[in-house]
């Protein structure tokens, strides 16, 4: 299994109502490589069945998403996620770790 593959199966586990990072993803494949992980969710072919929309940045921050920023807040929203100037709100009790 790939890199990208990898990540896509993590991704698929983040449960609908929670939100994971980049970086999250990265170390539960013992990788640094979090910007590699944005590179594949980027690229995500199983969407909406791999949720990449549920991946935001470590500090908690909306961040890359293909249909925009505006339509991952939607997204989020519309799970229950609560956001504030692109910003998700109790992060750490939606914070979703592997």
């Amino acid at each position: 299994m790939n890199f990208n593959d990898k990540v896509y199966r993590l991704c698929k586990l983040i449960p609908k109502g929670k939100v994971s990072t980049y970086k999250e993803i990265a170390k539960a494949l013992d990788s640094r490589g979090y910007r590699a992980v944005g590179n594949a969710l980027n690229k995500n072919p199983y969407a909406p069945v791999v949720p990449c929309h549920r991946v935001v940045s470590y500090s908690s921050h909306l961040h890359g998403f293909l249909h925009g920023l505006a339509a991952k807040r939607k997204l989020l929203e519309s799970e229950g996620i609560k956001i504030k100037n692109n910003k998700v709100i109790d992060f750490e009790k939606v914070l979703f770790r592997f």
